[in-house]
């Protein structure tokens, strides 16, 4: 089965082909980096409109790339919850056009769960059940996979996500956008020990984050010094916030692995692609002679062959959208529409 999928959520306007869930025919991104760049972050009006501009292109040459037509494609798949909400929009629109002008079916997916599905094209033996920490910009869940479209959140951020709490200290040190990206190779050359930072932790829930408190302890730590004339050492600075972080992450998501009994760990989401983050869960995997998935870099940033990957099962299980699909700012994984 060739699914075209799309993806808008955010500021990557995604095109691809993929056959049964699992094979890449073609992927085409148009990235919007340089256009928010001077911002410091993503402009929603601004990443809305680069995607119509963008749409029209980067699905035709998904479809030139991977030497099919649209009379060789079976569905149309979208990206239509969590996300810009403007920017969700110009997809589903774009793709219910596609999937009503040439009588193809038309699924709808779950960004989040879309970003699980990575794995299933970088690992074509990975099967449910496992268990899934997705790490990104605006979401940190731990997440029990069931069946391909059976989710339970069982942990999630209460306040900031990773992603986003490590945008905004690369920003306060005066990193350029994309911020999280910056922050990690700086804090390859660093020492994660030079700065004590809080490890926080929730006593009413086990398995949930909170990163707000552990980003302003930091966004002071740097604003005091600089009232006081000293210097903030960029690279210790980064290595000691990522390793804070990851601690945070990792140590809820082996404990929930523990307790739930689970010996198979995922890891998804933008914030994949952080180094000491891969690095710790093959450490912790081998460690404990688990099996760990890490997408490739490649996939770990949103793209629309994650999509494609997840459509396919969504298909499977009978989940096809309406015309009458809308577009969601904020949606559980575990909960649709």
């Amino acid at each position: 089965m060739k699914i075209l999928a799309i993806e808008t959520s955010c500021d990557e306007t995604a095109a691809a082909v993929v056959e049964d869930g699992r094979y890449i025919l073609s992927s085409a991104v148009a990235s919007q980096i340089e256009r928010h760049k001077i911002y410091g972050g993503v402009v929603p009006e601004i990443a809305s409109r680069c995607h119509i501009e963008a749409i029209s292109y980067v699905t035709s040459k998904a479809l030139n790339d991977s030497g099919c037509t649209l009379k060789s494609i079976d569905a149309i798949a979208v990206t239509y919850a969590p996300g810009l909400i403007g920017s969700l929009l110009v997809g589903v629109n774009f793709a219910k056009g596609l999937a009503l002008a040439n009588n193809l079916p038309l699924i709808s997916v779950h960004h989040l769960r879309a970003h699980v599905a990575a794995n299933y094209i970088t690992y074509q033996d990975l099967v449910p059940p496992f268990l899934c920490l997705i790490v990104s910009g605006g979401h940190s869940h731990i997440v029990e996979v069931k069946g391909y479209t059976d989710l339970k959140v069982i942990g999630q951020t209460r306040d900031d996500a990773a992603g986003e709490a490590l945008d905004k200290v690369a920003r306060v040190m005066g990193m350029p956008y994309p911020g999280g990206a910056n922050l990690d190779k700086q804090a390859e050359k660093g020492n994660e020990k030079a700065y004590k930072l809080p490890r926080p932790f929730l006593k009413d829930s086990e398995y949930d984050f909170s990163f707000s408190g552990l980003k302003t302890a930091v966004i002071n730590l740097v604003h005091n010094s600089k009232q006081k004339g000293e210097i903030v050492d960029e690279k210790d600075m980064s290595a000691s916030f990522r390793a804070a972080v990851v601690d945070c992450l990792m140590n809820n998501f082996i404990k929930a692995a523990k307790n739930l009994g689970y010996n198979k760990l995922v890891l998804a989401g933008g914030v994949a692609a952080n180094t000491l983050l891969r690095r710790r869960l093959n450490e912790e995997c081998k460690r404990k002679n688990w099996k760990a998935y890490i997408p490739d870099i490649s996939l770990c940033g949103d793209n629309a062959a994650m999509v494609g990957a997840q459509a396919y099962y969504e298909y499977e299980c009978g989940n096809v959208a309406t015309m009458d699909l809308n577009a969601y700012a904020t949606l559980s994984i575990d909960n649709l529409i």
